[in-house]
Parts: C-alpha cells; structure tokens; sequence
C-alpha cells in the first residue's frame, strides 16, 4: 500500500514558479515507482501578493502550513521589494515559527558540471554545509537612535544560546558519524569577543562527546580560501547563521552553479513540518524565459523524501540527476548548454521512472 504525504507548495517568485511544477513532476514520478503519493496545496505567499496586499503571509500563515508533512518553497525575491522585506515576511517567520533550526546544504561536483576550480574532480569536493537556522546573527534584536543626525546609533545584536549552539553542533556530529567522520568548524574568535569564543568551547564540548569524530577549525576568513583551495579537506562544515549562509554560496560555485544547490529547513524534533528548497534565488532576469536550471529543486525534493521516510525514491531522485547532467544536451545554459527547462525536467522524469 502506498504511503501518502500532504505537501505544501509555495513558488514564490520569479523562477521559483517555473522549477517547482518541475520538482512536483519528478517526486511523482520516484512516488509511483516507488510506492508514495502526495497531495499538493499551493500558496500565493510572494512578493507578488505583498504588493498587493501589503502583507507575505496572512496572519493565520503558519497555521495553515502545520498539517503538512513538509513545505516545498521556489524562491522569494522581487524587484521593487527590498529583500529584508520578503525574507522576514516569509522565510524566517517559517524557519524559525517552526523550529526549523538545522539549514543542511549538500554540495558535490555533479557529473558533467565543470567546477571553476582548476585540476579538481568529483571526489575532491563532496561536503555537507550544517548553518544554524534559528539564531546567531540574523537577529530582530537592536534598533536605531537620532535618525537621520549626524548622531545616528545603529546597533544589530546577535544572539547565541547554549540550547541552539548545542543542537546544531550535535547535528552536524551526528551527520558526519554517516558520512566521513569528520566536522570543521567556522569560526572568527580571534575578531569577535563574545559570541565566537563561545562557539568555538561549545564546539570542543561536542567533540568531547563524539571522541569518534574527527574535527578542525578555522576562522571564517582563511576558511573561504581553504574551500577554494583545499576543497577535499572537508566533510561537514558546520556554522553560525551568517557563516553557514556565506559558506553555502561559495560552495555551490565551487561545486560548478548555484543551479543545482538544494537546501532543508529542518526541525529534527518533527513537531513541525521542515521545510525544503533550492539555494538560488527567484533569478527575475531570467524568469519566464523557461531557461532555469530545475535541478536545485529537484535535488531538494530528493531530501524531503529522505526526511519522509521514503529512502529508495529519494536516492532514485539523486540518479536521475546524475545521469541527465552527464549528458550535455539536457544541461540548462548556467551549466553550459542549451536544454530549457522543460527538456531537462522530462529527462529527469523519464531517468526516474
């Protein structure tokens, strides 16, 4: 008997609108095959109704996602609406509404895409980026005093826990004991007083706790240039908010385009649905043009359905990608070629089913 899930859908923006239909067909076609269904609910929240409303989410947003097993969501993101606007009027109210606390972002050289990092394959970069969701420097905390003087205060305050530093230290361990043994940190204690001493003795107090584990530490500085560099080094890389969020990017252009870069919102508590998208965002010079890269979508449907429960379809998702991506007429153009989007999601379906 097929197992079901309730999804909900929110597009978004931009080219958000175009990979989600494509994901949704993939998952699909992995379900039939493998023996799970899904009802869909789709959601307007964008930019889009912002303008028009004046609001992302209705009040009761959050409300309405929680029956659902999980959250599948394009992108945010809209000329004309200031960024900090669309990211806490709808993404952080649900990473952190939900205890969405582990952002987990998998990077690897994917078979024919071309890292811009000369002599380097695919064994040489295959990490797990673990950003803490919840807290750190993406805080509402501080304000602002004598605007527009010549006296004007800014003050933005971070904030760190030993509950939020702990959990997401412990997930990035757990992580690395199922895959290679071994967790970097990403600090910057020699600069910052406060927050990242005390990062780097909760970090030391995780290791304690897993003697198995191998780990080592860097401040975010010299740590860029060693993901430039020394790619094969790392294993999972765990962070703060801003360090983790810095460090995705700069791996998915390592690992050949933001295009193919998948993410998850998870609250490893399940009280709450987590939530799964790609890492690029709504792309509005390219949108409608029905030239974006579907693969960063697809790949994170792929670990929704890890989160599911459904293993088989979601590493039967992870094939499809690297057989359609090996052949160069099916690669969208940020990869290099010419397929549109439509012709690499069929692939995709048809490597899949």
């Amino acid at each position: 008997m097929a197992r079901h899930f309730d999804i909900a859908l929110i597009p978004g923006d931009g080219i958000g609108r175009e990979v989600i239909p494509a994901a949704v067909s993939v998952v699909e076609a992995a379900g039939r095959r493998y023996g799970a269904e899904f009802s869909w609910k789709e959601f307007d929240w964008s930019c889009e109704r912002y303008l028009k409303t004046g609001e992302m989410i209705p009040g009761d947003g959050l409300e309405q996602l929680r029956p659902a097993d999980a959250i599948l969501l394009g992108a945010v993101g809209y000329p004309g609406v200031p960024d900090h606007v669309s990211l806490w009027g709808l993404l952080l109210p649900i990473r952190r509404g939900f205890r969405q606390y582990a952002c987990v972002r998998p990077l690897r050289l994917l078979p024919g895409v071309t890292t811009p990092l000369a002599g380097r394959s695919a064994k040489d970069i295959d990490l797990v980026i673990v950003r803490e969701n919840n807290e750190g420097e993406y805080s509402k905390m501080g304000g602002r005093i004598y605007e527009g003087t010549d006296e004007e205060v800014v003050i933005q305050e971070s904030v760190f826990t030993r509950r939020g530093v702990d959990r997401i230290l412990e997930y990035a361990f757990r992580m690395a004991e199922t895959r290679r043994g071994h967790v970097t940190s990403a600090t910057k204690s020699n600069g910052i007083f406060h927050s990242m001493p005390y990062w780097d003795e909760r970090f030391a107090a995780a290791a304690a706790r897993h003697p198995g584990v191998r780990t080592a530490q860097y401040h975010i500085d010299i740590l860029t240039a060693h993901f430039v560099q020394h790619p094969d080094w790392f294993d999972v890389v765990v962070g703060s908010n801003l360090f983790g969020d810095i460090l995705s990017d700069l791996g998915a252009a390592i690992a050949g385009s933001i295009g193919v870069a998948p993410s998850a919102n998870i609250n490893p508590d399940r009280t709450a649905p987590s939530m799964f998208e790609p890492v690029h965002g709504s792309a509005p010079d390219i949108a409608g043009k029905g030239v974006a890269n579907p693969v960063a979508a697809v790949w994170s449907t792929a670990m929704m359905l890890d989160h599911l429960g459904v293993p088989e379809a979601a590493r039967a998702i992870e094939r499809a990608i690297d057989t359609v991506l090996a052949e160069p007429r099916l690669r969208t153009r940020d990869l290099g070629g010419r397929a549109t989007t439509r012709e690499t999601t069929e692939a995709l379906v048809q490597a899949v089913g």
